[in-house]
């Protein structure tokens, strides 16, 4: 094998039993086997039965225990289910070694199709908003609502601070920076990337620190691991060359579902710029501003995120008051809680 080349990956069917998977309370897991994946889903029981069905994707190195905050916080408005990438959580890779954001948007697809629950309020984080835009866009049937966090949609001028991440998808990477790190600690690990996608990492309790340290020690002793990275991280970066109805912008201007934008301020790995963009490309949308949160503001401040969310679900099941500026925690929403310091957020909607 060149050095160009990415470790090979065993057959699905040999790989080793990987350590638990945390389960936060009230959550279950469950897999789902669809055509050329196997695919873990974290279910949390609705508040009540007849909610609406809602469904999450995560970003790139992530899983569906990220959306375990915002997923609490919204049971008693939807029923919920967050999703394993093929190759990441707790789903082995995918049969055919794909990780382009084609491949990714058909498991869920076939995820979503296979649930039998209809159309639901689709959520995407970083990859998994670049995912969920695509599903939107070939599949309206199948989304009532988008909400995007931080989406990696294409941009020509890059932050310095994401160009690490990028070079994963340089063949040869991944293994060279799986050398040079060798040594490092997981807990010096998870600090590196608390302090990429946080916007204030000290946010981060000793217990959420704990569990974070303990999924990357899992991880990390899952041989696809930097694999399933790289392959992904190439498959975005392929995805912003594509022109004509497959590029992701003219994808994001098909999409017909009311939808919710949230960017962060301190964002290191999406261009807090891209918000006004992204708000022209998605008609009608409704834009959400924290100038403290960073990549992941469903898991700094998931309170926020939340409240937005209910004025989305309000808008799109009610009359709907188009061209409105609102405040994401007015109505007797749930604020920030206290621990969180508790954003400025701005929230515009945009005419299609």
């Amino acid at each position: 094998m060149s050095s160009t080349e990415l470790p090979s990956v065993p057959p699905t069917g040999v790989l080793p039993e990987p350590a638990a998977v945390r389960v936060a309370e009230g959550e279950r897991l469950r897999p789902v086997r669809v055509p050329g994946a196997t695919l873990t889903v974290r279910s949390r029981p609705p508040a009540r039965e007849g909610l609406p069905p809602a469904f999450y994707v995560h970003g790139l190195g992530g899983s569906s225990l990220n959306w375990s905050p915002l997923m609490a916080l919204l049971d008693d408005a939807v029923d919920s289910e967050a999703v394993d990438l093929p190759g990441f959580g707790d789903s082995p890779p995918p049969d055919d070694g794909d990780y382009s954001i084609t491949a990714h948007a058909r498991a869920v697809i076939r995820c979503l199709e296979a649930s039998g629950r209809g159309a639901v309020h689709l959520f995407g984080n970083s990859l998994g908003g670049a995912v969920a835009t695509r599903v939107a866009a070939v599949r309206p049937d199948l989304v009532r609502t988008l909400t995007l966090v931080s989406p990696a949609l294409p941009e020509l001028r890059v932050q310095r601070s994401a160009v690490p991440t990028g070079l994963l998808a340089v063949p040869g990477v991944a293994p060279l920076f799986t050398r040079l790190t060798r040594e490092w600690t997981a807990e010096q690990r998870v600090r590196g990337v608390l302090n990429l996608c946080y916007g204030d990492p000290s946010q981060v309790t000793p217990e959420g620190f704990r569990h974070a340290v303990q999924e990357m020690e899992r991880r990390r002793r899952l041989p696809y691991f930097w694999d399933a990275m790289a392959r992904s991280a190439r498959g975005l970066v392929s995805s912003y060359v594509l022109g004509g109805q497959q590029g992701l912008w003219r994808q994001a201007e098909r999409v017909l579902a009311p939808t919710l934008l949230v960017y962060g301020g301190r964002d290191q790995l999406v261009g807090f710029r891209m918000a006004q963009r992204a708000a022209r490309h998605f008609r009608g949308s409704r834009l959400v501003t924290l100038p403290d949160a960073g990549h992941v503001a469903m898991m700094e401040y998931p309170e926020t995120v939340a409240s937005a969310f209910r004025e989305l679900l309000r808008d799109a099941t009610g009359p709907a008051h188009e061209g409105d500026t609102v405040q994401p925690d007015a109505q007797g929403d749930p604020g920030p809680s206290a621990d969180t310091g508790g954003p400025t957020a701005t929230t515009e909607t945009t005419r299609g």
